[in-house]
């Protein structure tokens, strides 16, 4: 029985047998798998959206919680400044002696125009001889009497978070309170810094669902949407009172509608303080997607199979026998055999599709040969991106190098006083901190030249007046973008190499134009200068396909960067003279790249 079956397909014309084939393996099997992977895909879209739910809330926790650890960090510097204790603390004889203790302390106003996460800052003190200005304020009896006064009185050192209002400007923000110690017990004062609620509500306002922040007291005090803000958590209409809750995933029923309730607590670094965020969504609008995917799935597997079993009827008996050969070449190509052609016969479609089918495979050969050199040029960029990075980050911050900075500053901060040493510790933490950040990718003229400044800053600091530069880029070239640590290398060069055997010391200028696509940079001093032979060795080095220890490890690293991305011709250019000095430059295109957002900062 089953021979003269196999007979029987056996005779049966090709037509035929791939209407046959697909109704019985093709039919039956897609109806079936079609609507499994429907509901599949329905269950996946629903968690799906249900992650991207939990990822936001994670989303704002973590912007927010940066927000209001700004705050945190500076209640903590503050509460231990010896200076704000001894002017809060001091007993004043006369109304000059205030304003004079004001005006050399002004750490509260920097503190507020540094960071744009605090609105304002105030410290109240018990102290009658001070005056009340924007920062220091005699607490009035009404002040004392709240709550969160006596609350901060009574813990010193604690911080509590509260939604309180600001009688200077009679608005309500959301508040660090901290109790001070000024000395003794009868002596304390109290720190309150406003967090900009503004920002909060900026972050809120990126979420597509309802999002609030609430503090221990249930009060709003921030959310994406404007006639929430300054209510309490009775606005939210929850049947089950879930919304009060400290935190968890929970569904209830908000406004009437069916919802789900995520709560996080807001934690800061110093601890627990009752903040959270509550994200609410329909469960609607997060099954709406998914139950759009469903329809349009079955809708497009029934049209497909319908389509598919005419289109089969109607044309099988004219294309199966070049299709089938077309089939075989495709297997062929399928199977890595790149090298098949296609003998093509005819004008009509096939005959495109043999044609376009052998170009295809062509093409297909020359990108992945094309990807191969691409992937092996994007490794030696990558390898040659880390070895800058560490390398100048050993070169410039070597124990060496730090024990003679640290050892002028030292030394200067013992002869001068603190100014110069803050700026310099200040110079240095950026440098460290932009070599630690420094990715990947480009980075613009103006970012570049920042660190070669504090790099020239902090060596003029330990160098003195044997040291002087001058940086001169053209404002067109500030937002071109170029890969990073490509000029301070050269600098760097400039100073080690050129104040050799230079008792005089040494000037290094830094020159950056851009002109018809073309940047050009040009680093130059007048030091001791490279002799012919040994200029030799430096080009012989740079050019070397092998990497040898020892040599001018910035420079080489350079120049081979320079020509990975922008070719050849963009390499390191070296002229030197001993005596004279050395001149380094390069030129590679623009390329029409630039920074927009200094575009838009300007």
């Amino acid at each position: 029985m089953l021979s003269y079956f196999i007979q029987l397909v056996n005779d049966m014309k090709i037509r035929n047998k791939l209407i046959l084939s697909f109704v019985v393996v093709v039919f039956v099997p897609v109806a079936i798998v079609g609507i499994f992977l429907t509901g599949e895909l329905r269950k996946f879209a629903f968690n799906n959206a249900l992650e991207q739910a939990y990822q936001n809330v994670d989303r704002v926790k973590k912007r927010s919680t940066e927000v209001i650890n700004v705050a945190d960090d500076l209640s903590y510097r503050l509460s231990y400044d010896e200076r704000l204790r001894n002017l809060a603390s001091q007993q004043y004889e006369s109304v000059y002696d205030v304003f004079v203790a004001y005006r050399e302390y002004p750490d509260l106003q920097q503190a507020i125009r540094m960071y744009k996460e605090i609105s304002n800052i105030r410290f109240y003190s018990d102290n009658p001889t001070m005056l009340n200005n924007w920062e220091f304020l005699y607490p009035e009896d009404e002040i004392k009497k709240t709550e969160w006064y006596q609350r901060a009185e009574d813990d010193i050192g604690v911080i509590y978070w509260d939604y309180i209002t600001d009688e200077r400007d009679q608005k309500v923000y959301l508040s660090l309170i901290k109790g001070v110690d000024l000395g003794s017990k009868d002596n304390r004062g109290v720190l309150v810094i406003n967090v900009n609620t503004g920002m909060l509500n900026t972050i809120l306002s990126q979420e597509m669902f309802d999002t609030i922040i609430v503090d221990s007291n249930n009060n709003i005090v921030a959310a994406n949407r404007p006639e929430l803000y300054g209510k309490t958590l009775a606005e939210i209409q929850d049947t089950s009172g879930v919304v009060y809750h400290a935190s968890g995933s929970y569904e209830s029923v908000i406004h009437d509608e069916a919802s789900k309730v995520l709560i996080e607590p807001l934690n800061t670094e110093s601890g627990v303080n009752g903040l959270r965020i509550i994200s609410i969504f329909s469960i609607d609008s997060i099954v709406a997607d998914a139950n759009r995917i469903s329809k349009l799935a079955m809708t497009v597997i029934i049209i497909s199979l319908l389509l598919a079993v005419l289109l089969i009827y109607s044309f099988s008996s004219l294309i199966s026998n070049r299709l089938l050969r077309l089939s075989k070449h495709i297997t062929k190509v399928g199977t890595g055999n790149l090298g098949v052609a296609m003998e093509i016969d005819g004008k009509d479609e096939i005959g495109q599709l043999s044609r376009q089918f052998n170009s295809m495979v062509g093409n297909i050969n020359d990108l992945m040969n094309e990807v191969q050199e691409s992937n092996e040029q994007k490794r030696l960029m990558e390898q040659k991106q880390n070895e800058i990075k560490f390398k100048m980050m050993a070169s410039q911050i070597n124990p060496h190098f730090l024990f003679n900075a640290l050892e002028s500053i030292r030394m200067e901060a013992h002869l001068k006083g603190e100014d110069e040493i803050a700026r310099i510790v200040r110079l240095l933490g950026k440098m460290m901190r932009s070599n630690l950040e420094i990715g990947s990718g480009k980075t613009t003229i103006k970012d570049e030249i920042e660190m070669v400044q504090c790099y020239l800053d902090i060596q003029k600091f330990r160098y003195e007046d044997r040291l002087k530069y001058e940086l001169l880029v053209e404002p067109e070239a500030d937002r071109v973008r170029i890969p990073p640590l490509i000029i301070q290398p050269l600098v760097e060069n400039a100073v080690i190499h050129g104040m050799d055997h230079k008792e005089e010391g040494t000037f290094i200028r830094v020159r950056v134009t851009a002109s018809e696509g073309k940047l050009h940079v040009i680093t130059e001093d007048n030091g001791a200068g490279i002799a012919l032979e040994r200029l030799r060795m430096i080009y012989g080095y740079l050019n070397d396909t092998d990497e040898k220890d020892g040599g001018r490890i910035g420079l080489r690293n350079v120049h081979v960067r320079l020509q990975l991305t922008y070719g050849p011709e963009a390499g390191l250019i070296i002229y030197s003279e001993p005596g004279i000095g050395t001149r380094i430059e390069f030129s590679i295109p623009t390329g029409g790249e630039s920074d927009d957002e200094s575009v838009n900062r300007g």
